[in-house]
């Protein structure tokens, strides 16, 4: 089962929980630490999404908890991310992080970037 913030809708995927955490474990990253997940002007569609570790939330982030891993959302980002799943997937052509968001529009073939 993959693990949901109700309030939000935004999901992630034990996938990409483990891969999150193997990932602040092997950069010493501090245990306040979580992960900003941003919607960011940019890309061929309109929007691109955006992840970082980051040591601390800003004062005005969404901070959400999912299987133990913090997220870090800022209100601007928030209204494009209800509905959101956020996955890690390993392919032939190499491995990394994908969103599916029910809410997107349209997209672009890089599958980085989005409209709504």
């Amino acid at each position: 089962m993959e693990a949901q913030n109700t309030v939000t809708g935004v999901t992630v995927t034990n996938t990409a929980v483990t891969e999150v955490r193997k990932y602040m474990v092997e950069n010493s990253a501090a245990e306040e630490a979580g992960l900003r997940v941003g919607v960011l002007p940019g890309g061929c569609s309109g929007f691109q999404y955006g992840l970082n570790i980051e040591d601390e939330p800003a004062d005005d982030d969404l901070v959400l908890e999912i299987n133990g891993l913090k997220l870090f959302v800022d209100p601007f980002s928030m209204q494009y991310l209800g509905g959101v799943e956020i996955d890690f997937v390993t392919t032939f052509q190499g491995s990394g992080f994908t969103f599916n968001n029910p809410n997107a529009t349209g997209g672009c073939g890089c599958g980085s970037s989005f409209t709504v």
